[in-house]
């Protein structure tokens, strides 16, 4: 299980994130965010939290390498299966 988070803050709209994970995309305000029914994903005015638990952990880590801004981190959830 990891966790992907977005810095709603760092995030100017590169979308280059776009490219490399299906499922990153552009909300309303023109910021990236994710369109998924897989895993969970929270929102707020600061951050995007999707915590997904399969076999594309490697495309998230190439949309955070990706993004310009260091927008995005992925991180292991330890403990959890």
């Amino acid at each position: 299980m990891y966790r992907v988070t977005i810095d709603r803050d760092a995030c100017d709209g590169v979308f280059a994130c776009l490219t490399r994970d299906s499922r990153f995309v552009e909300d309303d305000d023109g910021l990236a965010t994710f369109d998924t029914d897989e895993g969970s994903v929270e929102q707020t005015d600061e951050t995007v939290v999707g915590t997904f638990d399969d076999e594309r952990v490697a495309d998230a880590e190439d949309a955070a390498a990706a993004c310009p801004l260091d927008a995005i981190t992925v991180e292991a959830v330890e403990g959890k299966r």
